[in-house]
């Protein structure tokens, strides 16, 4: 698997960070974790197959994790290099992801999911362990965060895994549903402990990460207070694995 950072960022403005979104390339396909606002945009900047993105993952429904959901269909829709496509796109998401792209889809009949290639939005629950594309799997954990907010364990061919947190707050149970995976990719939104029991601080994630002993460790969901400091210095200093700080960009084999 490969993974590159689009969004390292949060709902802050940033000059260096956007909102969250990750691009996950497999040998059975494509799919993004999360899409900022800013996500359609980096897609281009980055030189990724976007036109031919087979599925898409969204955590919760906070708009720096799903406000670019309806702006990249609304892109496919128009786009050119969309004109031939045939193969279905699939959306995964909470419980409610159909009823939220309704909303916007029908505030001003963009008729989103009426395109050349059809759309499915598949919603799953916590628990639930279900296929994104052939030969890589997915599984889901209820986080502290909203009342639907998922954190996701991705397996390619039972072997290599990818757990992805979104925002979550602190629970040991996501430290055991991260367990030994091969890159646990979690936020980090502040360098010292805050009154956002729904986030998580420096000392929460490296507690974290010492219960699930991932193989790498990749904060990301940086507010800007992060600025001008080095983040995975002071990681290390809490947990001796490999930590690695995400930026806008960052491209990482699995």
């Amino acid at each position: 698997m490969k993974l590159v950072v689009l969004g390292s960022g949060t709902s802050v403005p940033h000059p260096q960070r956007s909102a969250p979104a990750y691009w996950l390339g497999s040998a059975g396909g494509t799919m993004l974790l999360d899409i900022s606002p800013d996500a359609p945009h980096r897609l281009a900047a980055e030189h990724l197959d976007w036109p031919n993105l087979d599925a898409i993952w969204v955590s919760h429904f906070h708009l720096d994790h799903v406000g670019g959901l309806a702006p990249f269909l609304f892109g496919t829709k128009w786009a050119p290099q969309t004109e031939s496509r045939t193969k279905p796109l699939r959306i995964f998401g909470p419980v409610g992801t159909s009823a939220w792209l309704a909303a916007i889809d029908n505030a001003n009949n963009y008729r989103l999911l009426q395109q050349g290639f059809p759309i499915t939005i598949v919603e799953v629950a916590p628990g639930t362990d279900f296929e994104v594309f052939a030969g890589l799997s997915g599984r889901l954990f209820s986080t502290p965060h909203t009342h639907e907010s998922l954190a996701i364990r991705l397996t390619e061919n039972e072997e290599t895994s990818l757990v992805y947190t979104s925002d979550t707050g602190y629970t040991e149970a996501l430290g055991e549903f991260a367990k030994h995976t091969d890159l646990l990719l979690m936020e980090c939104s502040f360098r010292f402990p805050k009154p956002a029991l729904r986030h998580l601080d420096l000392a929460k994630a490296m507690q974290l990460a010492r219960l699930a002993q991932p193989k790498r460790l990749l904060l990301t969901h940086l507010y800007p207070e992060w600025d001008d400091h080095d983040l995975a210095a002071e990681a290390r200093a809490l947990w001796e694995g490999e930590t690695i700080a995400a930026v806008d960009g960052l491209r990482l084999e699995i």
